[in-house]
């Protein structure tokens, strides 16, 4: 199969591969431009990105929002010109405030998903970063098309699908995931329905991304055949050198086995795929006591949750993987060995091209 390069505003990018962003701490500038410099799109997490900074426990914003500017600015000198994002969740306590300081320090896309960003076009407009929205369902892509083009006058410059089979946290109900009757063709096939009287009416093109339980390049392949300008990809990158989570972290992607994959939910109410450990078994019997809040994301109550999920994510990015939450999609057993980024990428091209 020929490989088309992916086009995202002014950006042309040799590989249609969008590196998904993972926090805490675990694709940061270290990943993000590497993945950039080997032809994909590297994308940054905001989520708790200051947890290194000394000030952290007692001033969790600003070390936040110094670590975003200062591993932009890392990734961009490392990157030369590349194209970046930075993945910030909506629910994220500060969105706006993350938002504004992401696109003062540069960065080049700023993608959003938990929670539908509305009023994420507020904070790109009349600069150079783009917006793109991650959703689950034609539904969600019709509901925020239609709000961008009567509330901002824009459409989004990508649009990212994630499916049934990511990690971290999924948009769709847990009985759902647990019966396997979501069809993400069929909601590719809609979301590109939906999509094309904006990019006419705004003379665009809009390209749509689609992630979730993506490994190879025979899956990359059947989206692109399908109609998609490419995907996303995030556990894969986990088991590389330049990864910025722990040892520990890779080494239990690489060790995972296919019935270590479970469904957890999270403190805020939504379902997540992550690996069977102590901490995922215990989590749900005994209410932890909450003693500090890090006031991450706007639904949780520390009066009432089970756990604290920056707790848990923090305990990922030290390597403390046995009292950790290892967010991962449902396809990680399959990761054996640890790769570099630039390996990675010329195995998965070489495997797109080699599909019929």
């Amino acid at each position: 199969m020929e490989i088309k390069p992916l086009k995202i505003g002014p950006f042309e990018l040799e590989l249609p591969i969008v590196q998904g962003g993972m926090g805490i701490g675990i694709s940061r500038s270290n990943l993000a431009a590497a993945v950039s410099n080997h032809g994909g799109l590297g994308v940054l997490s905001g989520v708790q990105i200051g947890h290194d900074e000394p000030d952290f426990e007692n001033n969790t914003v600003q070390a936040n929002l110094r670590a975003m500017k200062k591993h932009i600015q890392k990734a961009k000198e490392v990157a030369k010109g590349k194209m970046l994002g930075l993945n910030l969740m909506v629910a994220m306590e500060n969105y706006e405030q993350y938002a504004k300081a992401a696109v003062e320090a540069g960065i080049d896309i700023i993608i959003s998903g938990a929670g539908l960003p509305l009023a994420l076009p507020e904070y790109t407009k009349n600069t150079k970063t783009m917006f793109a929205p991650i959703i689950s369902s034609a539904k969600a892509a019709t509901v925020l098309l239609k709000h961008y083009d009567r509330k901002h006058q824009v459409a989004p410059d990508m649009i990212v699908i994630e499916g049934p089979e990511a990690g971290g946290h999924l948009g769709f109900k847990p009985a759902d995931l647990e019966e396997g009757n979501i069809d993400l063709d069929q909601i590719v096939k809609e979301v590109i329905e939906a999509v094309k009287p904006y990019a006419m009416k705004y003379e665009k093109h809009i390209p749509i991304i689609v992630g979730g339980g993506i490994y190879d390049g025979a899956d990359i392949a059947h989206y692109l055949k399908l109609g998609a300008d490419g995907v996303q990809m995030a556990t894969r990158f986990i088991a590389t050198e330049e990864c910025d989570a722990h040892p520990n972290f890779k080494q239990a992607i690489i060790d995972t086995k296919e019935d270590d994959i479970i469904l957890v939910k999270s403190p805020v109410g939504m379902p997540g795929r992550a690996i069977r450990n102590p901490f995922s078994e215990k989590y749900g019997i005994k209410k932890e006591k909450i003693k500090k809040c890090y006031r991450c994301v706007i639904p949780c109550n520390p009066a009432t949750t089970q756990y604290c999920i920056s707790k848990a994510l923090l305990h990922a990015v030290r390597g403390e993987v046995e009292e950790a939450l290892l967010f991962c999609g449902a396809k990680a057993y399959k990761v054996n060995e640890l790769t570099t980024v630039e390996r990675l990428l010329k195995t998965l091209k070489s495997e797109i091209i080699a599909t019929s």
